[in-house]
């Protein structure tokens, strides 16, 4: 299964295969434009993620931690000189190994799908979801092998 964001739709689809299981209103952070860059930015990174950590109740509900800053936001960050060589090697090996990649960088961190409502752009960056939306969503998240998002 994979999930598609599709941040000028704020759309979000839940694909078995070919097979469209559920599709909803996302909310985006609060400047949706343009990729994520910087811890602060306010928007939503874009990419192939996966989940990397599952909180059944999180500041506004049930949450789904995504791998960001994946491989090409950290090679992007070190040619901008966001962040150094060392920075940019523990993200790739993190990755690389399966473990949710450092959060506390240059470049922001948690990056969740969560609840707390779709109706306008009011994240830090993150994806939100009204409830009814991720009861059709959370159950399935060990299942979810990748959570893609474009403009």
């Amino acid at each position: 299964m994979r999930i598609v964001i599709e941040k000028a739709a704020r759309e979000l689809s839940l694909w078995d295969g070919e097979q469209l299981l559920h599709r909803c209103r996302a909310a985006l952070g609060r400047e949706p434009v343009g990729a994520k860059g910087q811890e602060g930015d306010g928007r939503t990174p874009e990419g192939v993620y996966t989940i990397c950590l599952v909180k059944e109740q999180g500041k506004y509900g049930r949450s789904l931690g995504l791998s960001y800053p994946g491989v090409q936001d950290a090679t992007r960050g070190l040619a901008q000189g966001r962040i150094d060589q060392a920075t940019h090697d523990v993200i790739v090996d993190r990755l690389a190994q399966g473990m949710r990649p450092p959060w506390g960088t240059a470049l922001g961190g948690e990056i969740y799908l969560h609840e707390g409502g779709s109706e306008t752009d009011w994240t830090q960056g993150c994806i939100a979801l009204n409830q009814e939306d991720m009861d059709a969503v959370f159950p399935l998240w060990q299942q979810i092998t990748e959570v893609e998002i474009r403009a």
